[in-house]
């Protein structure tokens, strides 16, 4: 028994649309990095499933530079994050509102 693809699609909407509510809402910037994770999630749910449904191994290729770039965006993220942190002593982003000490 296969699941439709449009169950996938619906999925993928979700945890999109969770992400993006994350990220416009909530003020702490671990929160909003987690919320970017699930968006970029959200759009490898969508190219395996279309790659998978067409045959094709393009999407799963893109899915694993995604995968790639986001563990970049969240090591070099994190480390903004610590030197912010050490410097200002808040995560809230409407507190860091310049880059200069």
């Amino acid at each position: 028994m296969m699941v439709p693809l449009s169950w996938y699609m619906v999925l993928s909407l979700a945890v999109f649309t969770i992400g993006m509510i994350g990220f416009l809402t909530r003020k702490n910037i671990i929160i909003v990095f987690m919320s970017i994770e699930l968006m970029l999630n959200a759009v490898n749910i969508n190219l395996i499933s279309l790659s998978h449904y067409l045959q094709d191994l393009r999407g799963h290729i893109l899915a694993f530079f995604i995968i790639a770039v986001a563990a970049a965006e969240a090591a070099i993220g994190l480390a903004i994050i610590i030197a912010v942190f050490r410097n200002k002593a808040t995560a809230h982003v409407d507190e860091i509102n310049e880059m200069q000490g």
